[in-house]
């Protein structure tokens, strides 16, 4: 039996949340999509994709889930799966919306869906690596996408100015939506910027998630990545193409007790490998994660004396 044979049938079978709930589960796990754009199952997409189909918050109350839908609010629920198993599309593209570090983001494909293990380090205040009794005054998120690294940065310290970065106007225009979104236009900015070209003086914490894919995980990818901007994903060859330029620059505009958090990904071992003299700190992450590092401003200063 096809979608549209599965989908005529649930139309005239189904009644209840419950019921759209599973016969969506049921759809998205025969037609083997992937997961990780902010979920980990097909029953994790089911509950988003019902939900915003049906205007309710995807945390909804038990007695909810035996509520029966009229035929156009099971067509509308119907409608959001096809788009999901046919064109492969991450949940959050079809919905507008993304959560990250608990708070929800606009997004759409013009920039990455938000997933950074980053968000555990933001909520932990950068601990050990930031002292617990100073806040940072300047904060920057390099290749910023959405902004939710920066707007999450500015969320946890309240007092700090944060500039968002990034080379793509349309990402800017996404970042700015969400800046409005979440009443930060007093303390965070968006900038057009090629790396470090807009920044300005010194910055207490720079963050960055910028592209790192290599070659052989961009020519292999999901058929969902593909929805997203190519410009925020493959980064050459061995993933460091931008990396290599951010380590020369990002000690200039870093303050003496700063901190820099790169995210490089599956590129981990070509860093560690290009970069031997330098003392990466691999953080663990208690809700997955990996490729994420923190190196201090007196590290750099070695790198740039070429020991």
């Amino acid at each position: 039996m096809n979608f549209q044979q599965h989908a005529v049938q649930a139309i005239e079978e189904l009644r209840t949340i419950e019921d759209m709930v599973r016969w969506s589960v049921s759809r998205m796990s025969e037609a083997g999509l992937y997961y990780g754009h902010g979920s980990e199952s097909p029953a994790d997409d089911a509950l988003m994709l019902v939900s915003h189909a049906l205007s309710l918050p995807w945390v909804m109350a038990e007695q909810w889930y035996a509520a029966r839908l009229t035929r156009l609010e099971r067509e509308s629920v119907i409608g959001l799966v096809e788009v999901r198993i046919e064109q492969r599309m991450p949940v959050p593209y079809i919905t507008g919306v993304s959560w990250y570090c608990g708070r929800p983001y606009f997004v759409d494909e013009r920039v990455l869906i938000p997933r950074s293990p980053i968000g555990e380090l933001i909520e932990n205040r950068f601990a050990p690596w930031w002292p617990e009794d100073k806040e940072p005054e300047r904060i920057l998120d390099l290749c910023t996408g959405s902004g939710c690294i920066g707007i999450a940065c500015a969320h946890e310290f309240a007092d700090a100015a944060v500039e968002l970065l990034d080379i793509s106007f349309e990402a800017l225009e996404v970042a700015e939506a969400n800046i409005q979104e979440h009443n930060m236009a007093d303390r965070v900015v968006a900038l057009q910027s090629d790396l470090f070209t807009a920044a300005s003086g010194k910055y207490d914490l720079i963050i960055s998630n910028p592209p790192y894919v290599d070659a052989d995980d961009m020519s292999c990818l999901p058929e969902e990545y593909h929805h997203e901007p190519e410009l925020a994903l493959a980064a050459g060859e061995d993933g460091l193409d931008l990396v290599r330029i951010m380590l020369s620059q990002v000690r200039d505009y870093l303050t003496d007790d700063g901190v820099f958090v790169l995210e490089v990904g599956n590129s981990f071992p070509a860093l560690a490998a290009a970069y031997p003299e330098l003392p990466f700190i691999w953080p663990e992450f208690e809700r997955g994660g990996h490729g994420v590092c923190v190196l201090h401003a007196r590290d750099l200063d070695a790198l740039n004396r070429g020991l």
